[in-house]
């Protein structure tokens, strides 16, 4: 592919994410097949041929940043309008409502962001398990998505979070995890695909979900 014909992926900057360790893995696996740019310019959101939408944070913190930098309506077309990916709170923030901060969000997918139950977390051994959940986890394949291709059964990814996603549909969810009930991990319509852990930080797996989405074409 020549650099002319080179798709655009941008990378939302409202602030707020591990964006450099997105960038750096997008760049990885992008090789000549993308130009990956960081930015927090509307126009080049809009212009781009694809939009990932990262977060990392209080969502509060991120809902206001999103907000105040004036991305909020570039993310809401970019949703609507071609592939997206949403990671971390960035996926959290797709939703409707969330229970950190008892907050609006972008109301992208039906549903709310809810907090790991305290009288919930105990594992089968009868250990008491720790909030954040925050290390590698099982994924478990409830549909199949062309950004899981190449990734096996039972993976593991990495996760740092307090709060989930809850989706009123299942129809929706593509993964799920356990801490230690069932939750949803990936959701996933039309053109978007949100995922709860840190595909960045997920190492051969994780960059295979990467290496899908630059070849997506919903």
């Amino acid at each position: 592919m020549t650099q002319a014909q080179k798709q655009i992926i941008a990378i939302v900057d409202y602030g707020m994410g591990n964006l450099h360790s997105v960038t750096k893995a997008f760049e990885l696996v992008a090789g000549d097949d993308a130009t990956i740019i960081l930015t927090a310019d509307p126009a080049v959101i809009a212009s781009a041929d694809k939009v990932v939408f990262p977060g990392q944070g209080a969502m509060p913190d991120c809902m206001r940043e999103l907000n105040e930098s004036g991305l909020k309506q570039a993310v809401l077309d970019a949703a609507a309008s071609k592939p997206f990916l949403g990671i971390c709170v960035g996926a959290q923030l797709l939703f409707e409502h969330s229970e950190e901060g008892d907050m609006d969000c972008l109301g992208v997918f039906k549903g709310k962001v809810v907090k790991f139950k305290p009288e919930k977390m105990v594992g089968a051994d009868g250990q008491k398990l720790k909030v954040p959940h925050m290390g590698w986890n099982e994924m478990f394949i409830k549909r199949t998505h062309p950004l899981w291709a190449g990734i096996s059964e039972a993976e593991r990814f990495y996760f740092v979070h307090s709060y989930h996603f809850a989706p009123d549909s299942d129809a929706d969810t593509i993964i799920e995890s356990a801490y230690p009930d069932r939750f949803a991990v990936a959701v996933a319509r039309d053109n978007i695909f949100a995922i709860q852990c840190h595909p960045e930080k997920s190492h051969t797996a994780g960059l295979q979900l990467l290496k899908n989405f630059v070849h997506w074409r919903p």
